[in-house]
């Protein structure tokens, strides 16, 4: 495949080389705010899903196949929708023959955001400016295969690469923290912290499911739970022992926000049926997760937490696929659940007793990029700033379009210069230049208002206002 860079002028306008130093910046105000203030900050990464086993071992991956695409369904989908075979996706094909799939796709993903990404991710770890396409795709994987298999390019050295000064993973109640610890021993520069992600301790809808969990809760804790109390005293146990290891953060994943009316004798009943197997109602599952999700609640507002809620997912769409593949192989996507009335009690919930900690709230479907924006408006209560957040444009969404609406809402409804900027939600070693493509955008979009004489051409005071929102607002938000 010939591959043409057109750098000269067409119909009177100049054309742009693809991904230079002023990619996405759009004139010399952007360029400056972007290279002058945004590019040298650090970055921290406070939601991700990286394997941590891998940064204790410091790996050192095989091949590019391993690293890039290995466990990334976006790469998984685009080639599904390629034509691609699933055994050259996660089935038993090469890694070579893998990765030759996947430079076949890359050409047909125009437009869509996993062209920008590669191309970045290509140019910032390995300094490879070429297109990926079929006729590059030796040269690049041998070339970025050699160098994955040097000391520079452990998985300790990638997140140095990045200016990476802390990461916060996404961990079950029931996780020894055994890696964390051994990184924190190994006096590692860079912050690993856990985060608490209890959603299997309230999957009811699942029997079988939470049944196994709490028998092997009872392993861990060392005790019989008899009842709902007991159940809350092992998982609270947890909730300390995440906080004795450096956590300072829980992440839920939710469809909507839960926040049925119940009474303690009613969950515990819930509970007993849970034991026994017995077929809850829908009413039953909500009032259990109800119970769960405000006592989560109650833990994170003592100890000080920040307090995440990932809404809006529908997981596991294709049924065949996921009996072949499980969970988390790409066949997730956006819901349309009603989001604004629970979430709003739930909120109020904690606010009226003045437990409600600092809180992030993402929403996956952007039909609720309002809602979200004016939902925070609603708890903020002058304590600190940007008590409540909405979180960054999520999954589906951490796309140039998606971001920039997501800015575009919390202008209008919040204040911006209070966000606590980007993350990656990753499970690769290679995604951390999402930070570098927010960061553009945003400096882009001030300017433009700039540019406009809608803000004014106070450089100086808006670029630290771009930096506050790169890593400051971040570091004191979390007390990092």
């Amino acid at each position: 495949m010939a591959v043409f860079l057109f750098t000269g002028v067409f119909n009177n306008n100049e054309v742009k080389t693809f991904l230079d130093d002023n990619f996405l910046l759009n004139s010399e105000i952007a360029e400056r705010l972007y290279h002058d203030f945004a590019k040298a900050m650090p970055v921290i990464d406070y939601h991700c899903h990286l394997p941590v086993q891998e940064i204790a071992a410091d790996k050192n991956f095989d091949n590019l196949t391993q690293v890039w695409l290995n466990g990334d369904h976006y790469k998984w989908r685009a080639m599904r929708s390629n034509g691609v075979s699933e055994e050259y996706i996660t089935g038993n094909r090469s890694d070579w023959e893998k990765f030759e799939k996947w430079a076949e796709t890359v050409p047909y993903t125009l437009r869509n955001p996993l062209y920008h990404w590669t191309h970045l991710e290509l140019q910032r770890y390995f300094d490879i400016h070429d297109i990926l396409s079929p006729a590059t795709a030796r040269k690049i994987y041998d070339e970025c295969t050699a160098k994955l298999q040097t000391p520079a390019y452990s998985v300790r050295n990638l997140l140095r690469k990045m200016r990476v000064t802390t990461i916060a993973t996404t961990d079950d109640p029931l996780d020894n923290l055994q890696y964390h610890q051994q990184i924190k021993a190994d006096g590692f520069d860079i912050q690993i912290l856990p985060a608490f992600r209890p959603d299997k301790a309230m999957q009811v809808d699942d029997l079988q499911g939470i049944n196994s969990y709490i028998d092997k809760l009872e392993l861990l804790s060392e005790t019989k739970i008899r009842n709902f109390g007991g159940y809350l005293d092992a998982l609270k146990a947890r909730h300390d022992y995440f906080a004795a290891n450096g956590c300072v953060i829980s992440d839920h994943g939710l469809e909507h926000m839960y926040s049925e009316s119940y009474t303690m004798q009613e969950v515990e009943e819930i509970f007993v049926k849970v034991r026994s197997m017995g077929v809850l109602q829908p009413k039953e599952v909500a009032q259990f997760k109800s119970a769960m999700l405000y006592a989560f609640a109650l833990w994170d507002h003592e100890k000080g937490w920040v307090q995440q809620y990932h809404l809006g997912a529908l997981r596991n769409n294709n049924n065949r696929l996921l009996r072949q593949l499980g969970p988390d192989t790409g066949f997730d996507s956006i819901g349309d659940f009603t989001q604004a009335e629970a979430l709003s009690r739930f909120l109020d919930r904690l606010d009226k007793t003045n437990q409600l900690t600092k809180t992030i709230l993402y929403n996956l479907n952007p039909a609720d990029n309002e809602v979200m924006a004016a939902m925070v408006g609603n708890f903020n209560d002058g304590s600190v700033a940007g008590k409540v957040q909405w979180g960054s444009a999520w999954w589906f969404l951490d796309q140039k379009e998606g971001m920039t609406r997501q800015i575009n809402s919390l202008s209008n409804l919040g204040l911006l210069s209070r966000f606590v900027g980007m993350l990656t939600d990753s499970r690769s070693f290679l995604s951390f230049p999402r930070h570098e493509y927010f960061r553009r955008l945003l400096c882009n979009l001030f300017a433009e208002d700039i540019q406009n004489g809608e803000l004014p051409n106070d450089v100086e005071w808006i670029g630290k206002v771009i930096q506050d929102i790169c890593y400051n607002n971040a570091k004191t938000y979390f007390n990092f």
